[in-house]
């Protein structure tokens, strides 16, 4: 199918419905989503990432929600991708995000969609980052990327956002310090959320510690306290958030991130499509035959994947 220049001039004026659909290409990797993309592209790097991520239970719904209506009151429009674990049954978003952030969802300045991980390892579904590239050229200023946060998942965000915040809770503070380095690592910002709770300063406490035990780093994370179902800490959430961006800027390495950024990318298109046209019927079947004998001692994984390789490379030989 051909994109219609129609949608990408409407999605190029922030409409919803060629928002939808355009997401939707993507997400069902339609044959010519690629294309979408690639006309897109030249509009896209003005929208700033914001990844939240962190436990089940934390509160993330809650305080995406309460900073994009402080981001409305500033007249700015926001974009959030809300990435559900996956229902082991249909394979759609099972926790439905939209469906809690009830208050904003008809806001005209503001595009929510779930999307579900569909088996990543990493938590974020891989076509989060492309709905985020649609979102930003559809004009938007600020791109919100919700994860489920379970065990080492959280790195993919910090790889698709500028700014990754952390949200824990004070039930936390058992696990504080058996956090994994990976979470530690990416973090920008902590959020200790419902904070009301008894052993959320026992919480921040352990964190500061951890942190200034960790080798000086340009950016010393802040850990921040919230209760964001009374809107208590958001807008000191989202003063850290700017300051983040602006050390990000005059050090030159929001650049530095977002090329990084896109260097993944571009190897995760290629071994993508390698990968696609690699796995064929016939390459299939040959894999199929020769797992057949499995039990045949001399049979080596190693071996059989270089004779797929050779195969396929006798292919692309035969077709040049």
């Amino acid at each position: 199918m051909n994109v219609s220049h129609q949608i990408i001039k409407n999605l190029f004026s922030g409409d919803k419905r060629a928002l939808a659909k355009s997401i939707s290409l993507v997400e069902d990797e339609v044959a010519d989503a690629a294309n979408l993309l690639d006309a897109i592209y030249p509009k896209i790097g003005n929208a700033y990432r914001i990844g939240i991520t962190g436990p089940p239970g934390a509160g993330k719904s809650t305080l995406v929600d309460q900073l994009t209506k402080l981001y409305r009151r500033r007249n700015q429009t926001v974009g959030i991708i809300a990435v559900d674990p996956t229902s082991p049954f249909t394979g759609g978003a099972l926790l439905g995000d939209r469906i809690r952030m009830v208050d904003v969802t008809l806001d005209d300045g503001v595009f929510i969609r779930s999307m579900a991980t569909r088996g990543s390892l990493g938590g974020l579904s891989k076509k989060a980052d492309d709905a985020a590239d649609i979102l930003d050229a559809a004009g938007k200023h600020y791109v919100m990327l919700e994860t489920v946060g379970v065990g080492q998942s959280e790195l993919d965000i910090a790889e698709s956002a500028d700014t990754t915040i952390v949200v824990l809770v004070p039930e936390s503070g058992d696990s504080v310090q058996a956090m994994k380095a990976g979470l530690m690592e990416i973090a920008d910002l902590f959020v200790v959320n419902k904070a009301d709770r008894e052993g959320s300063n026992r919480v921040i406490s352990e964190l500061q510690a951890i942190l200034q035990l960790r080798e000086r780093q340009p950016w010393q994370p802040k850990v921040l306290r919230a209760i964001a179902s009374q809107g208590d800490g958001i807008g000191e959430i989202a003063e850290a958030i700017e300051a983040h961006r602006k050390f990000l800027i005059e050090q030159n390495l929001l650049q530095q991130k977002r090329k990084t950024r896109l260097l993944k990318k571009v190897h995760n298109i290629v071994r993508f499509r390698f990968e696609k046209a690699f796995w064929d019927d016939a390459t299939r079947q040959t894999l199929h035959e020769k797992l057949e004998n499995y039990q045949d001692s001399s049979l080596s994984p190693y071996k059989i994947a270089e004779e797929l390789i050779a195969n396929f490379k006798r292919k692309l030989g035969e077709k040049s």
